[in-house]
Order: structure tokens, then sequence, then C-alpha cells
């Protein structure tokens, strides 16, 4: 279903054309089944896919493993390297977490209450700093890795010039705990001008904001969205990037 919904792929492209063109290095962090990785193949931009579901592994290799600019990296990404416990949902893999208490906490949310986390497997962990030394430095890094967002930020120790990460509204705290991490990210070179950011609701592949905003004005536009339930995803660019 995440490759074949008609027009998703090409909304898909489009949006991600302000980010990633021709030759440019992506980081998807939580790639799953690879919708992402495909829209950003037809940019022709030099995937790195980082997934540690075993099943989600099988679907990417099918689909990408005969294509030499698309590298699979089977770990999980976090804030050091070693190994962790990812907590599996056999039925709806795209809410398989590395943090029990991310689990703990939207179990207990009506949207979750058919969700079953009922098995675990024992997983490498990267960081994205040691990913940029082996793969390049990504013009842009998506990160959707169920409530682990905050652990892969901490592995990393340079601003980029484009990333996102997930917001879940019962998770609002720890959306702005992972925005706190980008903003440090931002301020350590001021020749960068920082970031700004935009939300994009829940596969809609479309900005709520006609403008970037900064921090502040994010915070205030999550807030609209926070009482509707609705998902999504938070993007940061540098000003100057």
């Amino acid at each position: 279903m995440y490759h074949g919904v008609p027009g998703r792929h090409r909304r898909m492209v489009r949006f991600y054309r302000e980010f990633l063109g021709p030759g440019d290095i992506g980081f998807d962090i939580g790639a799953h089944v690879g919708s992402r990785v495909r829209a950003w193949r037809r940019l022709g931009v030099r995937v790195v896919a980082v997934e540690p579901q075993p099943d989600c592994l099988r679907v990417l290799r099918l689909f990408f493993g005969h294509d030499r600019d698309v590298t699979i990296v089977p770990v999980a990404a976090g804030a050091m390297p070693g190994r962790a416990r990812l907590g599996i949902s056999t039925a709806t893999p795209t809410v398989s977490s590395m943090s029990p208490e991310w689990i703990e906490s939207v179990a207990a949310d009506r949207r979750f209450a058919r969700v079953r986390w009922d098995r675990s497997v024992e997983v490498e962990v990267t960081t994205l700093d040691a990913l940029i030394a082996v793969h390049g430095e990504p013009a842009f890094c998506k990160i959707d890795v169920e409530g682990f967002e905050t652990d892969v930020l901490a592995g990393l120790s340079r601003p980029l010039r484009a990333l996102s990460f997930e917001y879940l509204p019962p998770e609002h705290d720890a959306a702005l705990a992972a925005l706190d991490l980008v903003e440090r990210l931002g301020r350590r070179d001021p020749a960068t001008g920082g970031y700004r950011y935009n939300y994009s609701p829940i596969e809609t592949m479309r900005f709520a904001s006609d403008r970037w905003l900064d921090a502040p004005g994010l915070v205030r536009l999550l807030e609209r969205f926070r009482p509707l339930g609705r998902s999504g995803d938070v993007y940061a660019r540098l000003a100057r990037g």
C-alpha cells in the first residue's frame, strides 16, 4: 500500500524536490519499506536507508537491493553506538519503536487501542555522526522512528542543511525536546542563520504554513494541530544553507 496509492508517489517527488536534487545524499532514518527511497531515487538522490526491522529489510532489499545508489543499513540510529531492543508490532510495523516510554505513552491513547507490541528483537545501533563519516553529509535527513527522535538527534553534532522529524500530538512534549535539539544544532554555526521550520500534516505532502517560521512560530502552529490529533512531520532547513 505504501508504494501503490495513486498520486502519492508523484506528490512526494514534487514535495521533496524542495530539499533534494540529482547527486545529493539523502538519509532515510526509519526507512520502513522505502516509499521515500523510491521518491528520492526519482530525483536522482543517493539514498542511505537505515532500517532495523527484519520484515521491512526484506522489502527494502527486494525493491532496492540491486540499486547501486541505495545503501541499505540494517541498524537503528541513536545517541551512541551499541545494541538495544526494538519493540515490534507485527500487525502495524510502522509503530515499532526503540522507546519503551513512547510505547507506554501512546498505548494509552484511544487511536492506538488496537495496537499490540507483541515481540522484540535486539538490534545494532549507530549514530548520525557515524553514518556521515561513512556515507557523507546528507542534504536532507528524514527521521521517523516512533518516539526515538531525540535519541537520533543526540547522535548528531553538526547542523544539516535540512531535516524532518515526526510529530505526534500525544507526544507533544517529546517533539518540543526534539525541536530544542535542532535549535541548538543551528546555533553552532552562526553563519547558517539558524533553522526555520514548517509542518506537514500526515502524508499530505503540503506545508501547513505559507512561510517558514522561527521556533516559537512553529510551536504556535503545532498547538493548532494538537487538539485535532493530526500527526505529521516537522521540517527544518537552515536559513542560509
